[in-house]
């Protein structure tokens, strides 16, 4: 299986999804510092935030196969600079998290994830299941 690390603003779903993937029992938590389970990475949202974190994020990357940006599909924010995932060695895919809640905007959170530079997009909303899948077997 391949090595993934999530990276994404603060509250667009990361742990939430991997708490699905894992088939941890989902409970909100914040995320402090990078969590490993087992071929996930989880960061904190602030190291996408705050641009002096990156060093932490390309250097956790290295061990990894596959990079994935979150993005929040009921979120009208952007934070993902213009070719972000230049700065990476390695495949960038986009994930558009929250697909079921009602206040959604599949094709700005996907052109979020074109302009950072994500070469394919995942589709998912961790609490109901949808998509979950296609991310796995795509890490597989």
């Amino acid at each position: 299986m391949k090595k993934i690390i999530l990276i994404g603003p603060i509250g667009c779903g990361k742990t939430t999804f991997v708490q699905s993937l894992k088939n941890i029992y989902r409970r909100y938590k914040k995320t402090q510092t990078m969590e490993y389970y087992g071929n996930i990475i989880d960061t904190p949202g602030e190291y996408l935030e705050n641009r002096r974190f990156y060093n932490a994020l390309i250097v956790a990357s290295f061990d990894c196969d596959v990079i994935a940006l979150l993005q929040d599909s009921s979120s009208k924010r952007c934070i993902f600079p213009p070719n972000f995932a230049n700065i990476f060695t390695k495949p960038v895919i986009g994930i558009i998290t929250k697909i079921d809640k009602e206040s959604k905007c599949l094709d700005f959170s996907e052109k979020c994830l074109k302009l950072a530079g994500a070469s394919k997009i995942f589709q998912i909303s961790a609490i109901e299941g949808i998509g979950l899948e296609d991310v796995e077997e795509y890490i597989k």
